[in-house]
């Protein structure tokens, strides 16, 4: 026991003094095996999920790393019951393993055999076991690898899959460190994919989540498929991938709803792989069009829900999932786990500040008051019809020209939800504007002007929050979101931390309805920025100056 800033509670939720001198420390090691439920100002609220325990093992942690974290921090003694809990849940983690008897048959292998015979019985898995070799052994469908481990998580049993993968038709990559080399934990999360065959590197936006899968595909050197979230993200990992490896033009292809072409290196588009047509999925096909050795996942906590149906029937192949949070919205965080893998790497956000490799971000919530009419109405409306009369509150205008003016001969990024609002936006700043409707050839021409400086202010929607590399923009100002969405959060705010050759630091403003549920899902959304240790300041919009 220690005069520490952590208290670690029987329900497991562990509460961290964010004023201690050693909460950082605290903070950084904790982020390891447990999750950020809430952060207000001085007392932060983590719980210990079985889930993040799983991912902290297959990371190499043990339960007694664990907690020693928390001994070393504590300031009472750690609860008996959350210590057993601990250890036993981590000591779950591999008793099952995946793997290949001597004829190369899928087997489901365990050295306690009253597990074996639980989840032998369990009706969602025995009918993919088809047969009982050994008392330690069951002989699974080839098919049905990914299934099992899905079903095995939620059962409460994590498989150590060690069943190997297709090394995919060989084909020459290397990297082209022209001027440039892979970073420390750039290297380091290569290796550790590899180390582990499968899984996901978690690094902040404008960390270089491209590099890491470039320095991957140089090391597997095989045919690799890149799934990304958009046309836009699709032609920035081609430029990435021309400049810096030895591939060229004619070895990489774009599949897309505009092009279809498949190559050794072939990028394509989650909406793609996810379109039906007479209620089949249309370019199914690609999956095996050639023999991928790599399948990259970009922005995997976007991964739509058919995609991971798919997934179960990729297994053979290593898959590496890049993101900046491991949050999913729709709570799937157990099928990343089962179907891509384990996290293999994380970095949090304020280290890789701390190395100069992302420029330090200043955030601001400035609360505007509804006008008394504007009250009203939003008190006697539908609890549907709230958070859209909040979010696009016309008082917020006046403060985005402020914000604009105040920050003028900056790149500013203008985000709102609404297109009514975007083009009320628009309009009132003179500056371009950007949507799901605007062409791609259009978008990446607006990018263009405004890495350029011919633009310097341009109002987007949600398409700006995926893979858009806009390394000088240093103010974003965020009119209205996708509700309580932390991931978002995280996105847009990582659009603003490349490092600056202006040398400015970034300034994240989110304007929020004062009394409403704008302000509620705020809260809500800050949590992950927290988690990385980026704190808020709240701001009255009366009163800008205290920025």
């Amino acid at each position: 026991m220690s005069d520490g800033p952590l208290i670690v509670q029987s329900d497991r939720t562990v509460l961290l003094e964010v004023a201690h001198p050693d909460a950082e420390d605290a903070r950084h090691d904790l982020a390891v095996f447990a999750e950020l439920e809430r952060a207000p100002e001085h007392i932060h609220t983590y719980r210990i999920t079985r889930l993040g325990l799983w991912n902290a093992r297959a990371a190499g942690h043990e339960a007694s790393d664990m907690l020693a974290t928390l001994e070393k921090y504590s300031k009472f003694p750690i609860p008996q019951t959350v210590s057993v809990d601990i250890a036993e849940t981590v000591g779950r983690y591999g008793r099952l393993v995946i793997e290949r008897d001597d004829e190369g048959q899928l087997v489901l292998h365990s050295t306690d055999e009253a597990v074996l015979r639980e989840i032998s019985h369990a009706k969602r898995i025995s009918p993919l076991l088809i047969g009982h070799p050994s008392p330690d052994t069951y002989l699974v469908e080839p098919w049905a690898r990914g299934q099992l481990k899905q079903e095995l998580v939620k059962l409460g049993w994590p498989a150590e899959d060690l069943a190997g993968y297709t090394p995919g038709t060989p084909h020459p990559i290397d990297l082209v460190e022209d001027g440039w080399a892979l970073r420390d934990y750039q290297h380091k999360a290569v290796d550790n994919f590899f180390v582990g065959g499968s899984g996901v590197v978690v690094l902040p936006c404008g960390a270089g989540k491209t590099l890491v899968g470039a320095g991957a595909m140089a090391t597997a050197k095989t045919n690799t498929l890149i799934l990304v979230t958009n046309t836009v993200s699709a032609r920035q990992w081609r430029d990435e991938l021309l400049k810096r490896t030895t591939l060229t033009p004619e070895e990489i292809g774009e599949y897309s709803g505009q092009m279809k072409e498949v190559k050794p290196v072939t990028i394509a588009t989650y909406q793609i792989l996810t379109a039906k047509r007479k209620g089949e999925y249309a370019h199914l096909a690609l999956l095996d069009a050639m023999d991928w050795g790599l399948v990259v996942y970009d922005e995997v906590h976007l991964l739509p829900a058919p995609v991971f149906k798919l997934t179960a029937e990729l297994q053979a192949r290593r898959r590496l999932g890049l993101t900046a949070t491991l949050v999913r919205e729709d709570g799937r965080e157990g099928d990343v786990f089962s179907l891509i893998g384990p996290k293999r790497f994380d970095a949090p956000w304020k280290e890789i500040e701390a190395q100069g490799y992302i420029s330090p971000a200043a955030c601001y919530e400035v609360r505007v008051d509804l006008p008394h009419d504007e009250r009203l109405s939003y008190a006697a409306a539908p609890d549907d019809e709230r958070y859209r009369m909040a979010a696009t509150a016309p008082a917020k205008l006046a403060v985005v020209k402020e914000l604009v003016e105040r920050h003028r001969g900056e790149r500013i990024l203008v985000i709102a939800q609404y297109l009514d609002q975007i083009d009320e936006l628009a309009d009132a700043l003179g500056a371009p504007r950007l949507t799901g409707s605007t062409p791609v050839d259009e978008r990446e021409r607006l990018y263009q002007a405004f890495r350029v400086g011919e633009e310097n202010v341009l109002v987007v929607s949600k398409v700006a929050n995926f893979s858009v590399d806009l390394p000088e923009a240093t103010v974003a100002i965020q009119v209205s979101g996708s509700f309580g969405s932390r991931q978002e959060e995280a996105q847009r705010l990582g659009r603003l931390l490349r490092p600056k050759e202006s040398g400015l630091s970034a300034n994240f403003y989110t304007l929020v309805a004062r009394d409403t549920v704008d302000q509620d899902f705020a809260q809500n959304r800050q949590r992950f920025l927290a988690e990385q240790g980026y704190s808020y300041t709240i701001l009255d919009s009366h009163n800008l100056e205290a920025a």
